[in-house]
């Protein structure tokens, strides 16, 4: 058993990790700010250099504090730095299914899905979630770090598009975006619309006031496995709406920084691009197949659908798999050996002590013959071999609210 000061040592540890990984790399001074920035200042944020932007990796009571309130009542997560995008046109969904593995087609009315884009490799551009909405647009978020990158290739793609004739455009969004998530966030939301909540399961959405602010988007989805919702927000409303949330009388919404976001989606078996996926990796090896819908595998018209369809049929030569350890955490760029740490089968991509489990969890890929959820491998932390074993994501239930 911890003795209570080593368990405050090693939370202080885990906090600092996570601060010196957002503020890793990040030498350029002219960065970016939120809708929310003076609002996070007032209420005592850490203001740290992430994707270009100035963001809050934590607040006063710390990440490991933050995260296990989000599991327990509800956060809200300022992620306005994300790329929000409305694609319209007759064929914006042909042109967005031209990008990406997602079958829109097939969605439902005000239904969405998570997709990645692809190259002609293979590998994943970005992760987004497209919704389909019934005010005649596609409703995109992309990620942060991505935005420029992903603008582009619609921008471009979208020209050529029209140039065959097509009809299609791509315009930016610019509003807030507030995740509220946790267990109670549906009775908060529930004080907030006028409209019965249970009516909007997971990976549904709605255009809606919100508080009696107008011009919402609120969608049923989240990055912590929890259940909860993204409003998207006209960003002078921003800052009321994050007020009115956090005076909720129907739970205890807490402001939530970064530090508390990236635990919380590792727990959920959640990628970071740029960490667990990127364009060197396939929606096959980092085990997304379910992504890719039935029709898109039988038309193979999506980039890369070659190299994608391949692995699918001969399986990849590597995979993304969870693995649970004890002793000091494991971070990404950790080597991961077999049982016998004679060789080297892997590494990780993500790795953080868990705040809920009380382990060490951490994400990344190793050689297929060694996926197998129970199989034994040697991690190597601070040059030396700490035993492990692979197992199954999410680590943790999720809590998404299906209806």
């Amino acid at each position: 058993m911890f003795s209570r000061v080593l368990r405050l040592k090693n939370s202080l540890i885990s906090n600092q990790s996570h601060i010196r990984k957002f503020c890793k790399s990040q030498k350029n001074l002219d960065l970016k700010r939120t809708c929310l920035y003076d609002f996070h200042v007032h209420n005592e944020g850490k203001i740290v250099p992430f994707a270009g932007w100035e963001m809050p990796v934590q607040y006063k009571s710390g990440i490991t504090s933050e995260h296990l309130h989000v599991r327990s009542d509800a956060g809200l997560f300022d992620v306005s730095h994300m790329l929000q995008t409305k694609i319209t046109g007759e064929d914006s969904i042909k042109f967005i299914e031209s990008m990406t593995v997602a079958d829109v087609e097939g969605l439902k009315e005000n239904q969405g899905t998570l997709s990645v884009f692809t190259n002609d490799n293979g590998g994943i551009l970005d992760d987004l979630i497209i919704n389909k909405t019934t005010d005649g647009y596609l409703y995109v978020v992309s990620n942060a770090g991505c935005a420029e990158k992903d603008l582009k290739n619609m921008l471009t793609q979208a020209e050529l598009f029209r140039n065959a004739g097509g009809d299609v455009d791509v315009e930016i969004i610019c509003n807030g975006l507030l995740a509220l998530q946790g267990p109670s966030a549906g009775k908060v939301m529930q004080e907030a619309v006028d409209f019965d909540m249970n009516t909007l399961p997971f990976m549904t959405n709605k255009q809606c006031s919100v508080y009696g602010i107008s011009d919402c988007r609120v969608t049923r989805c989240g990055y912590t496995g929890e259940d909860g919702v993204e409003i998207s927000v006209p960003s002078d409303k921003s800052v009321e709406l994050a007020i009115r949330l956090m005076n909720s009388k129907a739970g205890n919404v807490k402001l939530i920084g970064l530090g508390a976001r990236d635990s919380l989606r590792l727990e959920a078996g959640l990628c970071l691009y740029g960490n667990d996926i990127d364009e060197t990796t396939s929606p096959v090896e980092a085990t997304l197949m379910w992504t890719i819908g039935k029709r898109r595998r039988q038309d193979a018209d999506f980039p890369g659908a070659e190299v994608i369809l391949e692995q699918i049929k001969q399986k990849p030569t590597r995979k993304r798999i969870g693995i649970i350890s004890e002793g000091p955490p494991a971070r990404g760029g950790t080597k991961i050996y077999n049982e016998s740490g004679t060789t080297q089968i892997g590494e990780l991509t993500s790795g953080c002590p868990s705040p809920s489990l009380k382990k060490n969890v951490s994400m990344g890929y190793v050689e297929t013959p060694f996926s197998k959820v129970g199989t034994g491998v040697q991690l190597e932390v601070r040059k030396k071999m700490v035993p492990a074993t692979v197992s199954k994501m999410p680590f943790l239930k999720c809590n998404y609210f299906t209806g």
